[in-house]
């Protein structure tokens, strides 16, 4: 497909950005480049949502070089729209008004380790599973899992969680400071290595699930976790998505304290069983992990199987060894490739939200009831511990009318989760997808959010379009 086909940027200054895009290849040469199909890369890579191309990208090396790049795209009101590894689902690199994508994956140093205080420092483009292999001789890891290999920029960006958060929380909660490269170009540096700090406002927090609007991450300090020494998995399956989701809420509520929780719709579990080569049931189907001390995961593994018997478990079975484990976990991360072959052409239309625990049977539920009625192909996977679930619709895209059932689809879905006090995206962000729900979900919060995007950012050049309208 062309970039013409793709739509044209909106109006913006045509001769500011050659002038910005000249003088950075005067001074750093290859590391601009106007290469179409790269150009096309750094547009919205993993969503449904229409690309949206930059003019040119930068490849960052150092906060030196992304101070260099966004104090011209200031001085000329050229946007600048920050870029991991193009893993965000909601449209949230795609470049409306055109601009320069400021490519942060060269810079992927780990900068410093302190094992004693359990805490690293690293630069933006580090993926999470690079940090780990660094740190595997330490016994030491860093847990937050999105399922896809993203950048720790991005996913603090985005703020990123996943199949971990019951446990470790999300990114908001292992982060103390980064650096971040104002909308002028000065480096601010937020937190220090405390865990604990009441000084001033918590402008750490601000950056995080700003993705992009405030600033540039280019620096994180992390916080790490003892690798633990004994884990065990379970695979359960239930009558229905309601028996299971109040297992789950029962187990929570008991004391219990999984790693990981995760829920499958009957249909999931057919695709993960055609894809990963699995035999499990096709029900709906819990995937429990516990970790820690050996003794006290075994009293955990039999209080859960105890619970879920009360809830009508038709099946459970341990995966106790890593490779039974490892060969589990890469079923639940590999849904995406799975839907994929529920229907051949479709393209894979990703969504999630986020409800009160104690809404969630009944949110899973109407949801579940809603996909059959709307005749769409859609399974169901959430990290059910914290309230969050993901519908990946495999749609024709094509096909408008189709289209139009998703879309009203959609709509309902983050409605729903809405009224049951919760969030149209628990993970996902906001991007250019879930603008429109942002309103509906914070009211007059919303305002202030453009009041302070406004004071930090006066000409609106940091990944526009985002969060909310430009």
């Amino acid at each position: 497909m062309t970039l013409a086909a793709q739509g044209s940027p909106k109006t913006r200054p045509n001769a500011a950005v050659e002038l910005v895009i000249a003088a950075l290849a005067d001074r750093f040469g290859e590391q601009v480049t106007r290469n179409a199909v790269i150009r096309e890369q750094h547009a919205n890579a993993t969503s449904w949502h229409p690309l949206e191309v930059p003019d040119a990208v930068f490849f960052a090396r150092s906060t030196e070089d992304v101070v260099a790049v966004v104090k011209l795209c200031a001085a000329h009101k050229v946007p600048v729209i920050p870029f991991g590894t193009g893993t965000s689902l909601e449209a949230g690199v795609n470049a409306p008004f055109g601009g320069i994508s400021l490519d942060l994956s060269q810079m992927n140093a780990v900068l410093a380790v302190h094992e004693e205080d359990m805490d690293c420092v690293v630069q933006a483009g580090v993926t999470r599973k690079a940090l780990n292999a660094h740190l595997r001789a330490t016994g030491l890891h860093f847990p937050i899992d999105p399922g896809a290999d993203a950048s720790l920029g991005g996913m603090a960006s985005t703020r990123a969680s996943g199949t971990t958060a019951v446990r470790y929380g999300t990114m908001k909660d292992n982060i103390l400071g980064l650096t971040v490269v104002m909308p002028d170009g000065t480096v601010c540096r937020t937190g220090t290595r405390a865990r604990k700090s009441s000084a001033g406002y918590d402008m750490t927090r601000l950056f995080i699930g700003a993705e992009g609007t405030l600033g540039v991450i280019t620096e994180l300090t992390v916080k790490l976790h003892g690798i633990p020494p004994s884990v065990v998995a379970a695979v359960c399956a239930f009558p229905d998505l309601g028996s299971a989701c109040n297992a789950v809420i029962a187990s929570i509520r008991y004391g219990l304290q999984p790693g990981r929780i995760e829920l499958a719709d009957s249909l999931q579990i057919r695709a993960c069983n055609a894809y990963s080569k699995l035999a499990m049931a096709e029900a709906p189907t819990l995937f429990v992990e516990f970790s820690g001390l050996e003794a006290a995961v075994k009293e955990q593994v039999e209080l859960f199987g105890q619970i879920a018997e009360e809830f009508g478990c038709k099946s459970y079975d341990d995966a106790a060894t890593a490779e039974e484990r490892n060969a589990l976990w890469a079923a639940r991360h590999d849904v995406y490739w799975a839907c994929l072959q529920l229907r051949p052409g479709s393209q894979f239309i990703a969504t999630d939200v986020c409800v009160p625990i104690s809404r969630l049977a009944d949110c899973m539920t109407e949801t579940h009831a809603d996909i059959a009625r709307s005749g769409l192909v859609a399974p169901i996977v959430g990290h059910v511990g914290d309230g969050n679930f993901h519908v990946s619709i495999m749609a024709m895209t094509d096909d408008a009318e189709e289209m139009a059932r998703t879309k009203a689809f959609i709509d309902r879905l983050n409605h729903r989760a809405i009224a049951m006090d919760g969030t149209c995206t628990g993970e996902h962000g906001i991007g250019e997808g879930k603008r429109s729900f942002l309103r509906d979900e914070l009211g007059v919060t919303v305002d202030y959010m453009r009041r302070l995007k406004a004071t930090l950012d006066p000409h609106a050049i940091m990944n526009p379009g985002k969060v909310f309208e430009a």
